[in-house]
């Protein structure tokens, strides 16, 4: 009979004035129930912080997380870096075989300037040797493929003389800007066909969810063209596409500031240009 009275004990908090000990406020609970209270009010409290973390951008101010633009200059230091090892590469060929034979001497192959630029060691293994050779075989045609060789810049023109296909009809709602928006924004409906505005080769395809898919091509003369918030890619990585093919197609924004819009970026020679002065939008 204790244990059962035990159990169904109520407690009573209550609020009562100083001086008349009259009662302001009372609050009647079981221990059962405020333990339900308390854990129900933690929870609350955890979904309310989680939520605020991860969908507005209060996640910046978090040390060490990436924002947009730091994500952005990542990706693209990382394309700079790997187009200048392939460029060294080529010339120490070049001025190598350039000496030797100048001098007179057989000009070396491939896989022996490779494995000397790694210094002074021997590596005897054959096997080691025709798989160093045949990645090297694939890389250069990877970037013939891709329109840098040398034969492919002596044809190029200047940006300027140019004939640039429009990617989509629409108003730019967002301008260039060098340091803090090196690309256009430009409004047109969810569902528009994105167009390629040179003929090139797509050398990237992929999703992110702040971004949609987005669609690289590298052109002829050093330049590079990116699309961003698109529903679809309509091409993969390696595929050659002409001017005014499509490319994907324009996804509708979740922001209602910015609305639907294309994220555009023209690159040339290794720098962000303004589309605006070579493209009619």
């Amino acid at each position: 009979m204790e244990n059962k009275e035990k159990k169904s004990r109520i407690f009573r908090l209550s609020l009562v004035d100083a001086v008349s000990h009259a009662r302001l406020w009372s609050l009647r609970f079981s221990r059962p129930a405020f333990i339900m209270a308390t854990a129900s009010a933690v929870l609350v409290l955890v979904v309310i912080v989680f939520s605020l973390i991860a969908y507005t951008p209060i996640r910046t101010f978090i040390p060490g997380y990436p924002d947009a633009h730091s994500r952005h200059q990542a990706v693209q230091n990382a394309l700079r870096i790997d187009s200048l090892e392939t460029r060294i590469l080529q010339w120490e060929l070049y001025t190598e075989n350039l000496r030797r034979i100048v001098a007179g001497d057989t000009p070396i192959r491939m896989d022996s300037l490779i494995l000397g630029s790694r210094g002074s060691r021997a590596i005897a293994d054959s096997t080691y040797l025709a798989l160093r050779d045949s990645l090297l075989r694939a890389d250069v045609a990877q970037q013939e493929q891709f329109g840098v060789s040398s034969a492919n810049r002596r044809e190029r023109l200047p940006i300027e003389a140019l004939s640039f296909f429009t990617p989509v009809k629409g108003v730019i709602s967002k301008g260039f800007d060098r340091t803090m928006h090196p690309w256009l924004d430009v409004t047109a409906p969810a569902g528009t066909m994105v167009m390629c505005v040179l003929d090139g080769t797509v050398v990237f395809t992929g999703w992110d969810q702040e971004s949609g898919y987005t669609v690289a091509v590298q052109h002829h003369g050093d330049l590079l063209s990116i699309y961003k918030n698109n529903e679809k890619a309509l091409h993969k990585t390696g595929d050659v596409v002409k001017a005014g093919a499509p490319l994907g197609v324009l996804a509708a924004s979740p922001s209602l500031t910015k609305g639907d819009h294309l994220h555009f970026e023209l690159w040339y020679e290794g720098r962000a240009v303004d589309p605006a002065e070579y493209i009619k939008f």
